[in-house]
């Protein structure tokens, strides 16, 4: 039943259970060394996470003689790392400002105005050009959880429309999802997940009553009545597009684009040398009004630049090996929607939503010896025209988890981590890895992924 993935895995070197330690040691430095050994890993994080990545990476490459998964994961997070770098330069030097009153309402109503926003910017683009302005508008009242639930919505849940939202969903769009496909059949679990997310949000957010929502002070000194919005730095918004734009530049969708094959693979360069191009431009160009407004800086940009990389290359092994046992012939009869959900789920909440998307993707679709590399299956599969029309349930229970869990760690999804980083540049002391899972992702989106997942995958309500 699984010949296709069969012949995938069995195509790569086996990895050793014991490569997955240097993962499960770094994710355990991420969530334990700001709280034991705060002052060693704040100067030593990047060498610890080099090292590990380089560690798997050379024993993929002199021990297993294994370059087919360097090389891809390569390119992967190349391609991840100049694209989140190139939209928060874009973004840093973009100024929002927001005259109003910072009570829970207006704070809801920002959220959801991200979530709407996610899908036309992606959740990367619309975390950078509004977290900054969230934590000005509540900056007599900012409280941890209030980033935390910006994380949850605006740079996870929201993206679930659009392929642009989020890069699970357009790997799905490169490899043969139509474009149309994720508003079709995600937009009443996007409502539901927005709408709960945001219910809960509010209810907590109205507890915040330090300041019992004094005025901020700008807001009274010019007696503004309304709620006012200023915008500096909108030459950026132009390279915003440029690079937003670049990311359909795959050689792998549209012919006769400069690439670099390898292994059958078309790997882009264009793309990331536009993005790079764009993001000196808006940094060379930027106002200087508005990059000292955002109090714009590079740390928290290299902190999830060197932090992913030991990332994406120590959960190779990991990755390689959980799809060694999901695509072993006696998991077949467990391949069911709900079994995707909650796999795809677990895994993309600390192993990046994207490439396991990607992997059981590969999965659902070879229980029906289809082929992911194959553009015309992979819309047989989405549309549910193919063997069986319940494919088309298994990629709905696929893509929303990938995206809603994405949120349920920092490492979960790109932005995730970028949202904490400018939030502790701002002052904000950011709960632990374990402690936001323990305080907010296990009470809060927890059982809002649970009701989704019942309505919509158990039930097919929707």
């Amino acid at each position: 039943m699984l010949n296709n993935y069969i012949l995938l895995v069995q195509a790569q070197h086996t990895a050793p259970g014991f490569l997955i330690i240097p993962f499960l040691l770094l994710i355990g430095m991420i969530a334990a060394g700001p709280i034991f050994f705060g002052h060693f890993w704040e100067h030593n994080y990047k060498t610890i996470a080099v090292t590990l990545g380089l560690a798997v990476l050379g024993y993929y490459i002199f021990a297993l003689g294994d370059y087919h998964m360097p090389v891809h994961t390569f390119f992967e997070y190349a391609s991840f790392a100049i694209l989140l770098s190139s939209l928060y330069i874009a973004a840093g030097g973009i100024y929002i400002n927001i005259n109003a009153n910072a009570t829970p309402a207006m704070n809801v109503a920002m959220v959801a105005l991200g979530a709407v926003l996610a899908n036309f910017v992606g959740t990367t683009g619309a975390s950078l050009l509004l977290i900054r302005p969230f934590i000005r508008l509540n900056v007599h009242r900012i409280k941890p959880y209030q980033i935390i639930f910006f994380i949850f919505i605006v740079s996870n849940a929201g993206g679930l429309l659009t392929p642009l939202g989020d890069p699970p969903l357009f790997i799905g769009f490169l490899k043969g999802v139509p474009f149309f496909w994720t508003l079709k059949h995600l937009f009443t679990p996007w409502v539901l997940s927005i709408a709960l997310l945001c219910l809960v949000f509010f209810l907590i957010d109205r507890r915040n009553k330090e300041v019992e929502y004094t005025p901020r002070p700008e807001v009274v000194e010019k007696n503004k009545e309304k709620t006012e919005f200023y915008i500096s730095g909108k030459r950026n918004l132009f390279w915003l597009a440029i690079i937003i734009g670049a990311i359909f530049l795959d050689p792998n969708v549209v012919e006769g684009l400069p690439h670099i094959s390898y292994d059958g693979s078309k790997f882009s360069f264009l793309r990331e040398i536009i993005q790079l191009g764009a993001a000196f431009a808006c940094y060379r160009f930027s106002s200087k009004t508005a990059l000292a407004g955002n109090q714009f800086n590079f740390h928290p940009i290299l902190e999830v630049v060197f932090l992913f990389f030991g990332i994406f290359f120590t959960m190779m092994p990991a990755l390689q090996l959980s799809a060694e046992i999901a695509s072993s012939p006696q998991f077949s009869k467990y391949i069911t929607p709900n079994f995707l959900y909650w796999a795809t789920g677990s895994l993309s909440g600390f192993l990046d939503n994207a490439p396991t998307y990607a992997n059981f993707l590969s999965l659902g679709m070879a229980k029906y010896d289809m082929a992911q590399n194959s553009v015309v299956e992979v819309r047989q599969f989405a549309t549910g025209t193919g063997a069986d029309p319940i494919t088309l349930v298994l990629l709905e229970a696929i893509s929303l988890a990938a995206v809603l869990f994405g949120a349920f760690t920092y490492i979960g999804n790109g932005p995730n981590f970028m949202v904490k980083a400018i939030a502790e540049s701002a002052g904000i002391k950011m709960p632990s890895f374990f402690a936001y899972i323990v305080r907010f992702s296990i009470p809060f989106l927890l059982p809002v992924l649970i009701l989704v997942w019942y309505l919509v995958v158990h039930l097919h309500l929707f």
